[in-house]
């Protein structure tokens, strides 16, 4: 179960949709998920959204925090936090930190955007290090990508739609590959709601058993958060629910 709440981020970074001229989430936004591997209560993952000024520019400040708990955090122990700082002018990132502790793999690294030269310099605390990238057209981080593609106006979306974004992991741009799978209706702690359903193409290997190893739920509504997703990885299953949210800018209809 290598990474689970990197890949609970990822997932719910792939999940939504583009841009239009207004954002669908706002400043004291907040949603956690619980995280289920296999029948064992995994822990929680959260996701906080704030004001603030970066760079004497306003932007969004995006903290997404992962924890194991219980039986796993006795063999497995995560503490992982991402956060990204997004141009509230562009919907760009122009900083991306990535500090992870799972089991023994951890990372402690800051990601600084420039759009005008197209690079990204990348602070690896760590190992004491500073590199730096190049990169083409319009880039997202881990974080980012996700505020940014729930801005989508995905009513015209139908079935066996494609959308593609790039994002840019660890060292290199990764172009990510979404389907559209149809609508349906999801029970949930809440109630029920309408979702879209979809499909990230992830590389199979390390962490995924195959490229079509994650199914999510998002909602049929201009908030598009994410309901529910499940994996399939190399070594077991895993789910997220949505088990709590505050300040969502539109209300979400659940139904009994």
């Amino acid at each position: 179960m290598k990474r689970i709440f990197l890949l609970l981020t990822t997932s719910t970074i792939l999940m939504s949709f583009v841009s239009s001229d207004s954002n669908n989430f706002k400043s004291g936004e907040y949603l956690q998920y619980r995280i289920h591997y296999g029948i064992l209560n995994a822990g929680f993952a959260t996701l906080e959204v704030k004001n603030t000024t970066y760079e004497g520019k306003p932007h969004f400040h995006v903290v997404g925090k992962g924890s194991s708990s219980g039986a796993v955090r006795a063999f497995y122990k995560v503490d992982d936090v991402y956060e990204s700082y997004i141009d509230q002018a562009t919907n760009k990132p122009s900083k991306f930190v990535r500090n992870i502790s799972e089991g023994g793999y951890t990372r402690d690294q800051i990601f600084t955007f420039d759009h005008d030269k197209k690079t990204v310099t990348i602070n690896d605390r760590k190992e004491q290090k500073v590199t730096y990238k190049n990169f083409e057209g319009n880039i997202q981080d881990l974080l980012s990508a996700f505020y940014y593609l729930r801005n989508y106006d995905t009513d015209n979306l139908k079935t066996g739609d494609f959308i593609n974004l790039n994002i840019f992991m660890t060292d290199d741009t990764y172009r990510f590959r979404l389907k559209i799978l149809g609508r349906e209706t999801m029970n949930t702690r809440f109630g029920k709601i309408k979702t879209i359903k979809i499909r990230p193409y992830v590389q199979s290997g390390r962490v995924f058993k195959e490229s079509e190893s994650v199914t999510m739920w998002v909602t049929d509504d201009k908030n598009h958060i994410p309901i529910q997703i499940r994996a399939q990885l190399t070594v077991g299953a895993l789910k997220a629910d949505l088990h709590d949210y505050r300040n969502t800018k539109y209300t979400l209809h659940f139904t009994k």
